[in-house]
């Protein structure tokens, strides 16, 4: 408790000196930094998979039994409320049969007894259980607001409560091991006419349901898996324009291990370069599902080229449209909407590493797998090829086994 100015002063000063000494006797307490061995931030797949491999080398988490004593320790900080990672904020209608396939975590595996179950609920409660069940003590909801470098290479992670930014703990970490995926970073694409339209513009992400849309005409801007899904979902409620930037690249193949690791090679390729990182989805292409092959005979999946410009009743393309080079249909010059959807997918969250000045030319991080290239302590996983779920997994793993062999672990 801080002295009482009016109380009589302790000797050696007065009650206003003695009030500053506790208060910055106080502040210097607050800001005392926690020694860890390796910082985790965020617990969706990557964070969890980093965290197992973390116990099972024998790190205790902070706040675990004996923590204060053990040789070597982590934490997990994560920004979100309850576990799940951007699972949670999926849409109600995507159901696990819906859902892009979930790969089990490492250690436990993922039982979803009803198909039909919303992807939002499932994973989420599966996370959940993984965390309690090997001990991972994720500390939530904690926002890191800057990492950067400290004394004794060591690096100072600075993170708060989430809405009590006055509140900050600091986290002397000897590595790191980022895992804040995307979701925080909605990419909207800046077209013409943007302010002047005059529905509403939403990003896949605020998406909720397709029965909130259902007044109107909805454009889908956007390539990849969300816009097709998306589609579907919200066609069974009113009508809908796909546009694309590229042609739809439909796979009529399955999907084998093969493919899957070439495609990842080729995302590594841009990493391993210092170039932002596509999706292994540009890659790959879209499977065609029994109902993705049904939203073409419906006419639902077939794209429109990127129009030109948003006028305030709904879309525009400034040149002919009926006559599209092959993978595009045609249309006419103006297509009324009430809703423009940006299924346009999410830049990587990496705001809070700043200070490192990790990015190079090329807009990227010059990667060596997971590691940071220039800075062996920092390992980013579900950046670039790791984006997928079974590439978060191998990530996390490879992660940790780098970060023991370069800390002496």
């Amino acid at each position: 408790m801080l002295p009482d100015p009016a109380q009589p002063a302790a000797a050696g000063g007065t009650p206003r000196a003695a009030t500053r000494r506790a208060l910055r006797a106080r502040e210097r307490a607050a800001a005392a930094p926690v020694d860890v061995d390796v910082v985790v931030i965020g617990a969706g797949q990557a964070g969890l998979s980093a965290a197992y491999h973390l116990a099972r080398a024998g790190l205790v988490a902070v706040g675990a039994r004996g923590w204060h004593d053990a040789a070597a320790t982590f934490v997990v900080l994560d920004d979100a409320p309850r576990p799940g990672g951007a699972w949670q904020h999926r849409w109600d209608g995507l159901t696990m049969a819906d859902a892009h396939h979930v790969h089990d975590l490492p250690g436990m595996t993922l039982a979803v007894p009803d198909p039909s179950e919303p992807a939002n609920r499932a994973v989420p409660y599966y996370f959940a259980q993984y965390e309690e069940a090997f001990d991972l003590h994720v500390q939530r909801p904690v926002r890191v607001t800057r990492v950067e470098p400290g004394e004794d290479d060591r690096l100072l992670v600075r993170s708060h409560l989430d809405g009590r930014p006055q509140d900050e703990v600091v986290f002397r970490a000897r590595g790191l091991v980022n895992a804040t995926g995307t979701w925080r970073k909605p990419f909207w694409p800046a077209y013409p006419g943007a302010s002047s339209f005059a529905g509403r513009q939403l990003h896949s992400g605020q998406y909720r349901s397709a029965q909130e849309l259902a007044d109107g005409h909805v454009v889908v801007v956007g390539g990849g898996t969300s816009a097709v899904q998306l589609l579907l979902e919200v066609a069974k409620v009113t009508t809908t324009t796909w546009v694309t930037r590229r042609p739809p690249s439909w796979r009529d193949e399955e999907f084998t291990p093969e493919l899957g690791r070439a495609a990842v090679a080729l995302v590594e390729e841009r990493t391993r370069a210092g170039l932002l990182p596509g999706s292994v989805v540009s890659v790959t292409g879209l499977p065609l599902t029994p109902a993705y092959r049904e939203g073409i005979d419906a006419g639902v999946l077939r794209a429109r080229r990127m129009f030109s410009r948003l006028v305030p009743q709904g879309v525009a393309w400034d040149a002919p449209d009926d006559d599209p080079p092959a993978g595009w249909v045609g249309g006419p010059p103006l297509v009324e909407a009430r809703t423009v959807l940006w299924a346009t997918g999410y830049r990587a969250a990496l705001d809070h590493l700043a200070p490192l000045r990790l990015r190079g030319a090329g807009g990227g991080i010059v990667m060596d797998g997971s590691q940071v290239a220039a800075d062996p302590r920092i390992h980013l996983v579900g950046y670039g090829p790791s984006a997928s779920t079974v590439g978060a997994n191998r990530a996390g793993r490879d992660a940790v086994h780098r970060l023991r062999a370069h800390l002496g672990l």
